[in-house]
């Protein structure tokens, strides 16, 4: 795990850079988990709809961190489920769709993040291998693990 985030450090030093991820990188994986809650599934039962596609790809975040730390793993589940709560909330309490404001911010974050890259002067690190749009948030969770001195 360290390996990676190592890695990912590189092209992610300045300051400024690093603000504008850590309020970035939470709001696209919020998103991600979002836009797919947001996706229609007409043939499954009603209680499976909105959930099936988010729980599919929080699945297959967990085995890609799993592979790596167990700790990171355990705190990204907590973070998807807390992203899943609150797409919920949204759902039953926004009168404008969770697709729309998904996207919104999605995009807004992506600028903020290229913006963040251009300040850094350094390319996002994912353009060289996409498994570090997945390192990104557990990087940032690896600080507040530091923090708690947690292990990972």
């Amino acid at each position: 795990m360290q390996d990676w985030f190592d890695a990912y450090a590189i092209s992610h030093q300045h300051p400024t850079n690093k603000a504008i991820h850590w309020v970035c990188v939470p709001v696209i994986y919020f998103c991600v988990i979002g836009l797919l809650f947001s996706i229609p599934l007409p043939d499954a039962p009603p209680y499976v709809r909105p959930h099936l596609l988010a729980f599919l790809a929080i699945a297959v975040v967990a085995f890609f961190y799993l592979r790596l730390s167990l700790t990171i793993a355990f705190g990204m589940i907590l973070w998807s489920l807390f992203c899943v709560s609150v797409c919920k909330y949204l759902v039953s309490h926004s009168s404008t769709p969770l697709w729309i404001i998904c996207t919104v911010l999605f995009v807004a974050a992506w600028i903020g993040q290229f913006y963040g890259h251009k300040v850094e002067g350094r390319k996002p690190s994912f353009l060289d291998d996409l498994q570090f749009l997945m390192i990104g948030p557990a990087w940032l969770l690896s600080f507040v693990y530091q923090r708690l001195r947690i292990p990972y």
